[in-house]
């Protein structure tokens, strides 16, 4: 009996076992790549769908959006709903009012009210005058009027404490005014307290509060054409602080003003100013000792909210997204939509087709294919034809995707903000849960593949983690995100010098005696021109297809420049003559002198660049180059700075990859195995100074105080921490071994997740959030997060089938496309004056 339950344990063991299994396999089938990027493509037109019913429900107006709604996501940071805020200096208003009284407009400002009011009017002089402010303070139940000629702007504040027939009549006059100026650009007006004040809180006041604003309401449409009317409600006001003639101003009746002031209001041209009111209560323990009057920090969150009102439409700055238009689409973006919109009706009807020739069964089909002729070798072209229109329409949604993030107002976008925690907290949940996915790997040699996809996954999550939170303000935060992006180029240099110090030749140039033997080259498995030129296209492809599609310039994506140019660095080194291999190395060792004396001559190169910025103008802003080089104001700054700041990176990588070679030949390296790289007391010796050499690093990075000297040293000391993380991560066997496959599969997309974070994660170029899900700020990271991914992976699937077919084995066919090529790009440089002498 106890062997026979034994048994029935066992199998009642095994059969819960067998289920649990093929429960998990049901489960884990459906958990793959194919799955989420149909479900973030669901996402994507559910929130489409979502945005645009509160579009047709509530309107697009960002304005409405700034002056009503808002959080403080962190201390003292004041987010609109739904836009970015820019925060003005005096520099900026000061520019914004000149800029309008430059193009013939002018700048008249009104403050109508109580004291509150001349709060406002008090900080919007600080902000703008040069001299300081004068007189707020020394007349408090005066008007009071400040003007500067210099930008054409007059300030002024009218002391009409209550809502009465005095400030009917100041509606009145100015509509009575045919002047030019006489009307303001912008009232802002509010008053409550005072009438609480004078009628002890009666109800007869708020009745004739109500009857008297009904009357001014009507003044405010006739003035709605001339001028922006802003109705602020009372900020709250702190009962225990008041003084006794004050204890009647309670919240409650300051409550019961607003009411009516909403209800009378809610339906005229008026914008009625509640967000002043949260800002307030959101600074309510830094009231002023009276309990009434609001300190300077909610003031001037107040004075940035009406100048991003007034001045976001004309100055475009790049953080300020409120009430600021979408750029209009220029024709080059209409033609390359139009193509993309081309591919997708031929994909659709391609589908179509071959859906319906797939119920008419084999047989038909291969009748069919009979009748017309088909051979297989038509059947492949247009198995390729199908396969470049359906990957152009993926990309076209992609694009369109893109476009609607960050070129357009339909969905919302916020500013960032930096914490420690925003920063670290993230930062540290990556890393562990990288470091909990780790396997054994096969490959034992120093920066091998798995290696090398998992530290460029690691850090490009670092980097998004840092563009997200706005982590440049840090200045130690920012030095150690520029090794994460030296150590791109470093892997840039590595790998590639590695590729062609093992594979020997450097083109077809040599085969070349005839047309049919240089394509007899061409299609060799060994052609590195070929492997060059689809190099450069998986470089290239996202960016110059966002180029088109989001009107920004070559070097706004200013990676994919920076390694383009350093790998054709490489490329030309490696194929100037004297070619040295490791093969030619190992038959004549003066080739070791010949690869150093050419890594000496590269670094003279680069220093003369460095050192003479006429020569380094003179090459760069060569016709026509030069559009790869220039911003959008036809600057060579941003390229200059990014190219110093790297200059030796890929030489690094360079010098460390031949050297590792130099010492692997002479089998000084023990990296055939798990073993440690050399003998275990020089390799614990090695692990101890390359703990130095970091911690050395960030104590630099801690002290440096002024960003520019940081900067300036950069590109000297960045092997230190490079190299002796590398040495860290590979002299040790245990540690050689080991990889991890959540960072590998991100550094297999590193490069679409840092371009695609530009316009589909971030937001208004970066500097900014995508919100897809307002007011739920962990959630929208979340779903933009897992969105902005799938659409990674996605370009990156994209990126490589397309570069099969614009780089093919067929010489012919490379031909015909670089004439295709040619034939796009002359229009587009003859339009964009690049053909020019």
């Amino acid at each position: 009996m106890a062997d026979s339950g034994t048994t029935a344990s066992a199998n009642t063991s095994s059969t819960s076992g067998s289920t649990t299994s093929s429960a998990t396999k049901e489960i884990t089938q459906y958990l793959n790549v194919g799955n989420a990027k149909l479900v973030a493509l669901t996402m994507v037109i559910a929130f489409v769908l979502y945005h645009g019913s509160l579009h047709f429900r509530y309107g697009n107006d960002s304005c409405k959006w700034l002056m009503s709604e808002g959080r403080f996501p962190g201390s003292n940071t004041w987010q609109p709903y739904g836009c970015m805020m820019h925060k003005y200096t005096k520099t900026d208003a000061r520019t914004c009012m000149h800029y309008v009284s430059y193009w013939g407009g002018h700048n008249h400002f009104a403050f109508v009210g109580d004291s509150r009011i001349r709060q406002l009017y008090g900080q919007m002089v600080e902000l703008i005058t040069e001299k300081g402010v004068e007189g707020v303070d020394g007349k408090p139940h005066h008007d009071l009027h400040f003007q500067d000629n210099k930008i054409n702007i007059k300030i002024d504040f009218l002391w009409h404490p209550m809502v009465n027939a005095s400030m009917y009549e100041v509606y009145e006059k100015w509509l009575k005014s045919d002047q030019p100026g006489a009307r303001p650009n912008v009232i802002v007006t509010g008053s409550a307290t005072w009438a609480i004040k004078t009628f002890n809180g009666s109800i007869d006041a708020l009745n004739n509060f109500q009857a008297n604003l009904s009357m001014i309401e009507k003044k405010f449409e006739k003035l709605k054409d001339s001028s922006k009317v802003f109705w602020m409600l009372q900020d709250p006001v702190q009962e225990e602080k008041l003084s006794e003639n004050r204890l009647m101003i309670t919240n409650e009746q300051v409550d019961k003003y607003n009411k009516i002031a909403i209800s009378t209001l809610k339906d005229s041209s008026v914008t009625l100013w509640s967000s002043s009111r949260l800002v307030a209560q959101g600074f309510k323990k830094e009231l002023s000792d009276d309990g009434l009057h609001i300190q300077k920090r909610p003031l001037e969150i107040d004075i940035t909210m009406l100048l991003n009102m007034y001045c976001n439409n004309d100055m475009n700055h790049d953080d300020g997204t409120c009430c600021n238009t979408s750029e209009r689409a220029t024709t080059l973006q209409i033609i390359t939509a139009t193509g993309f919109l081309v591919c997708m009706c031929i994909c659709a009807g391609l589908m179509l087709y071959r859906r319906k020739v797939s119920r008419n069964g084999s047989k038909a089909r291969a009748e069919n294919g009979q009748r017309n002729g088909q051979g297989s070798q038509q059947k492949d072209y247009n198995e390729a034809f199908y396969e470049i229109i359906t990957s152009l329409s993926k990309l076209g949604l992609i694009m369109a995707y893109f476009y609607l993030c960050d070129r357009t107002s339909f969905f919302m976008k916020e500013n960032k903000y930096y914490t420690h925690l925003n920063f670290f907290l993230p930062f540290a949940y990556v890393m562990i849960l990288g470091f909990f996915f780790t396997e054994n790997t096969d490959k034992m040699n120093v920066l091998n593949k798995d290696q090398t996809d998992e530290w460029k996954g690691w850090m490009q999550l670092v980097i998004l983690i840092y563009h997200l939170t706005g982590a440049s303000k840090v200045l130690p935060i920012y030095m150690h995100i520029r090794v994460l992006v030296s150590s791109y180029l470093f892997l840039t240099g590595f790998g590639h010098f590695s590729y062609y110090w093992e594979k020997g030749e450097f083109g077809f140039v040599r085969y070349c005696l005839g047309w049919r033997l240089c394509q007899i080259a061409w299609r060799s498995r060994d052609s590195h021109v070929r492997n060059m030129l689809q190099v450069l296209f998986r470089l290239n492809m996202l960016t110059v297809t966002l180029c088109f599609i989001m009107n920004r310039p070559y070097q706004f994506y200013y990676y994919v420049p920076l390694v383009s140019f350093w790998y054709l660095v490489i490329y030309v080194t490696m194929a100037i003559p004297p070619h040295v291999t490791r093969e030619s190395s190992d038959a004549n060792p003066m080739h070791y002198l010949y690869m150093i004396l050419k890594m000496v001559v590269l670094i003279v190169v680069i220093s003369l660049f460095y050192l003479s910025e006429v020569f380094f103008e003179k090459v760069f802003l060569t016709r026509p180059i030069k559009a790869l080089f220039v911003t959008s104001d036809d600057s060579l700054h941003e390229w200059r700075f990014r190219w110093q700041l790297d200059r030796y990176s890929a030489v690094y990588g360079m010098l460390f990859a031949f050297g590792y070679k130099v010492l692997s030949r002479y089998k000084l390296l023990r990296d055939g195995g798990p073993d440690n790289l050399l003998s275990n007391p020089i390799s614990w010796l090695i692990c101890v100074f390359s703990v130095i050499g970091i911690a050395s690093y960030a104590i630099f990075s801690v002290l440096c105080s002024n960003k520019f000297l940081c900067n300036d040293v950069h590109s000297y000391l960045v092997f230190l921490p490079i190299v002796s993380y590398v040495l860290l991560r590979n002299t040790p066997g245990c540690l050689r071994t080991k990889y991890s496959p959540f960072f590998s599969w991100f550094g297999k997309i590193s490069l679409e997740l840092f371009i695609c974070q530009y316009h589909t994660w971030m937001s208004a170029d970066t500097h900014g959030v995508l919100v897809l899900i307002p007011s739920y700020p962990v959630l929208n990271v979340v779903i933009t997060s897992f969105i902005f991914i799938v659409a990674a992976h996605e370009v990156h699937q994209i990126s490589q089938l397309l570069c099969h077919y614009a780089v093919p084995q067929e010489l012919k066919l490379l031909v015909r496309n670089i004439v295709v090529f040619i034939a796009v790009l002359i229009p587009l440089c003859y339009v964009n004056g690049l053909l020019a002498l």
